[in-house]
């Protein structure tokens, strides 16, 4: 059974499923890069009319609209689409990494205690408002980040990275400055 849950975001809205929908860990799609996707699930929804984002994460997938269509014609497609995939296989939607994901093989301690901080901390929160965040580079006492799905674009996001996550990785590591989005 699939539920819905809203974000702090009015154009993105979070499925959550019982079963695993990413075996992979925490991966973003957008409408515009869509063309190169071999994923089946993930190409068609990102061509229904209205979606431009799609977030996929071990138990729910987030979903960003566009401010021309409503949830009412959008949310029973995507749940259907998702009932739809689980009726006809076993597995979960994302098997395999579909894009290679940066590796930072810096091996520098503060690096590790950013990448900690934000794995422990910060991405479970993040998480359940229907998004992600991923850590770019550490230069200068700048730490950069990626918002990605319900996050991306959300008019309290901005507030969550200054206050939320900017504070928090000044806590736990005196390294830090201040904290932007990618």
């Amino acid at each position: 059974m699939i539920q819905t849950e809203s974000t702090p975001n009015p154009n993105s809205l979070k499925f959550l499923s019982e079963k695993v929908i990413s075996a992979i860990g925490t991966e973003e799609f957008q409408k515009e890069k869509s063309k190169d996707l071999t994923n089946t699930f993930v190409k068609e929804l990102l061509e229904f009319k209205g979606v431009e984002l799609v977030l996929l994460s071990k138990n729910f997938l987030s979903v960003k609209k566009t401010d021309d269509v409503t949830w009412n014609e959008l949310k029973p497609m995507v749940i259907s689409h998702l009932n739809h995939y689980f009726e006809k296989n076993e597995g979960p939607i994302l098997k395999e990494n579909i894009k290679s994901e940066v590796i930072n093989d810096n091996n520098d301690e503060t690096v590790k205690k950013i990448i900690d901080v934000l794995d422990t901390k910060i991405r479970p929160a993040v998480a359940r408002d229907g998004g992600d965040i991923k850590f770019k580079s550490f230069e200068n006492g700048v730490v950069k980040v990626e918002l990605q799905g319900s996050c991306s674009g959300c008019p309290s996001s901005l507030m969550t990275l200054k206050q939320g996550v900017q504070n928090l990785l000044k806590h736990y590591v005196k390294e830090v400055n201040s904290v932007e989005a990618n």
